[in-house]
C-alpha cells in the first residue's frame, strides 16, 4: 500500500535566494516538517502504511515562493480537512516549510499542481 502514498513537502524558495540561507539549512526545514508531520499522525492508518516500508516511501518536494503562499497554502489544507504540519521555524516565529501526513497521491496533488519542484 506505501507504495501508493505520497507525502508532499513545500518549502520556501526565498529563504536560499533572498534570505541567504545556506541549502544545509533549508533541507533541515524539510526534515523538520516531515519527522514532525510523520510523528503527529503516527497512528494514522496511511502513515503506518507509509513507514511499514521505508525503503519505498515516496514524497514530492515543492518549491513556494514565500511565507505568505506556505501559509496561504496550509489555510486551503486546513479549509480541506488535510492533515499536515506546517513548521515555524524558532526563535524567528516564522513558517518555512510544510508537510502533509501520507495520503494517496490523487486526494491530494490538485491543492499542490500552483507549486514546481523544488531546485
Amino acid at each position: 500500500m506505501s507504495s501508493s502514498l505520497v507525502q508532499y513537502v513545500v518549502v520556501r524558495g526565498d529563504l536560499l535566494r533572498l534570505m541567504n540561507w545556506s541549502m544545509g539549512a533549508v533541507i533541515a526545514q524539510a526534515c523538520h516538517a516531515s519527522t514532525a508531520a510523520l510523528h503527529i499522525y503516527r497512528d494514522d492508518a496511511n502513515a503506518r502504511a507509509y513507514t511499514a516500508d521505508i525503503d519505498r516511501m515516496h514524497k514530492v518536494v515543492l518549491e513556494a515562493n514565500d511565507e505568505a503562499s506556505v501559509r496561504e497554502l496550509s489555510t486551503t489544507l486546513l479549509n480541506s480537512s488535510i492533515d499536515h504540519k506546517l513548521w515555524i521555524e524558532q526563535p524567528e516565529n516564522y513558517a518555512t516549510c510544510l508537510a502533509t501526513k501520507p495520503y494517496p497521491k490523487q486526494d491530494i496533488q490538485k491543492y499542490f499542481k500552483n507549486f514546481k519542484l523544488f531546485k
